[in-house]
C-alpha cells in the first residue's frame, strides 16, 4: 500500500509496534528457564535485587536480539501469514529507527548486567545476542535446514546466565539445563514449522518441514525428544536434587515422548495438517519446558 494511503498510526500504535519488535513472547519463555536456574543456584530463594537486575538485563537482551532479527528479515517477514503483522511489514516503524532501538535495547542490558550482576552474566548475554543475531539469523536460517538445531543455541543462554548470575561461575549443572534447552528447541521449533510449512516454502527458507516430508520431521522430532528426557533426568545425579525434580521430569517426558510418538502415528495416516495437528505438539512443548523449569526452582525449596 503507498505511504499516502496508509492510515495514519496512533502513539498506541506505535507503542505497541515497537514493543511487538522485541518478541515479548519469546521473551517470556527465555526468562521462564532464568529465574528457575537462579532458585537452583542459590539452593533457595536468590536475593530479590540480583533476581530483578538479572530479569531486566536479559529481557532487554533478548528484546535487542529479536529487534536486530526482525530488522533483517523485514523482507521475508512481508510474505508470510504469520509475520505479515509485525511493525516492520506494515511500515509503522521503519527499518533505521528499529535498527536504533535494538541497539539502545542491547546496550542498556550490557550495562545492567555488568554493574548489577557480574561481568560474566553480561559477557554471556552479549554472546547469546550475537549468535542469535548473525549466526542464525544471517548466516543459517536461509541457507540449512539445520538452521534451527544450531541457531537455537542463543535460546539456551538463560540457563547459563541464571546460574552465573548468582555463582559468577559456570559448572555442570547449568549446561546440562542449556543441552535440556538444545534438544528442547527442534521438536519445539519444527512443530510450529510444520503448520506454517508453506509460508517457509514461499520465501525459500529451508525450515526441515519445507524440504523433508512430515513423516521424516516427525521422526527426527521423536529422536531429539528422547535425547531431551534423558539429558533431563541427567540433572538428578549430577546436581544431587531432591526426589521432585526426577518425578516431574519422568512424567513430564513421558507425557512429551508420548505426544511425539502420537505426531508420527498421524504423519503415517496423512500429510494433511488437519490429521498430524502440529500444534498440540507445539503447545505441548511450551507446557513441558515451563513445568520443568518450575521444577527446577521448587526442588531447592522442600530439600
Amino acid at each position: 500500500m503507498p505511504a499516502g494511503d496508509r492510515p495514519k498510526a496512533t502513539v498506541r500504535d506505535v507503542v505497541m509496534a515497537y514493543v511487538g519488535l522485541t518478541k515479548p513472547r519469546v521473551i517470556e519463555l527465555l526468562l521462564l528457564t532464568t529465574v528457575p536456574v537462579m532458585f537452583f543456584a542459590a539452593g533457595g530463594v536468590p536475593p530479590l535485587g540480583l533476581v530483578a537486575a538479572t530479569v531486566l538485563g536479559g529481557t532487554l537482551s533478548a528484546g535487542s536480539a529479536s529487534v536486530f532479527n526482525c530488522v533483517y528479515d523485514r523482507d521475508i517477514d512481508e510474505q508470510m501469514r504469520r509475520t505479515r503483522r509485525r511493525a516492520l511489514p506494515r511500515h509503522i516503524v521503519s527499518p533505521r529507527a528499529a535498527l536504533i532501538f535494538g541497539v539502545v535495547l542491547g546496550v542498556l542490558s550490557t550495562v545492567i548486567l555488568a554493574v548489577f550482576v557480574n561481568g560474566l552474566s553480561a559477557a554471556l548475554s552479549v554472546g547469546a545476542n550475537a549468535f542469535y543475531v548473525f549466526v542464525y539469523t544471517m548466516l543459517l536460517k536461509r541457507r540449512t535446514t539445520q538452521n534451527i538445531v544450531w541457531g537455537g543455541i542463543a535460546g539456551c543462554f538463560p540457563a547459563l546466565i541464571g546460574w552465573t548470575a548468582v555463582t559468577g561461575e559456570l559448572s555442570w549443572v547449568p549446561i546440562i539445563l542449556f543441552a535440556v534447552v538444545f534438544f528442547w528447541t527442534p521438536p519445539h521449533t519444527w512443530a510450529l514449522a510444520l503448520r506454517y510449512r508453506e509460508d517457509y516454502a514461499q520465501v525459500d527458507v529451508p525450515m526441515l518441514p519445507v524440504v523433508k516430508s512430515a513423516r521424516s520431521v516427525a521422526r527426527q522430532i521423536v529422536a531429539y525428544s528422547w535425547v531431551m528426557v534423558a539429558t533431563s533426568l541427567l540433572l538428578w545425579p549430577v546436581a544431587e536434587t531432591g526426589l521432585l525434580y526426577p518425578i516431574a521430569a519422568t512424567v513430564l517426558g513421558a507425557v512429551f515422548l508420548f505426544e511425539a510418538h502420537q505426531m508420527l502415528r498421524r504423519t503415517r495416516r496423512s500429510e494433511e495438517l488437519s490429521v498430524i495437528q502440529p500444534m498440540r505438539l507445539f503447545h505441548s512443548s511450551n507446557l513441558y519446558l515451563s513445568l520443568l523449569f518450575v521444577a527446577v526452582a521448587i526442588d531447592p525449596l522442600l530439600k
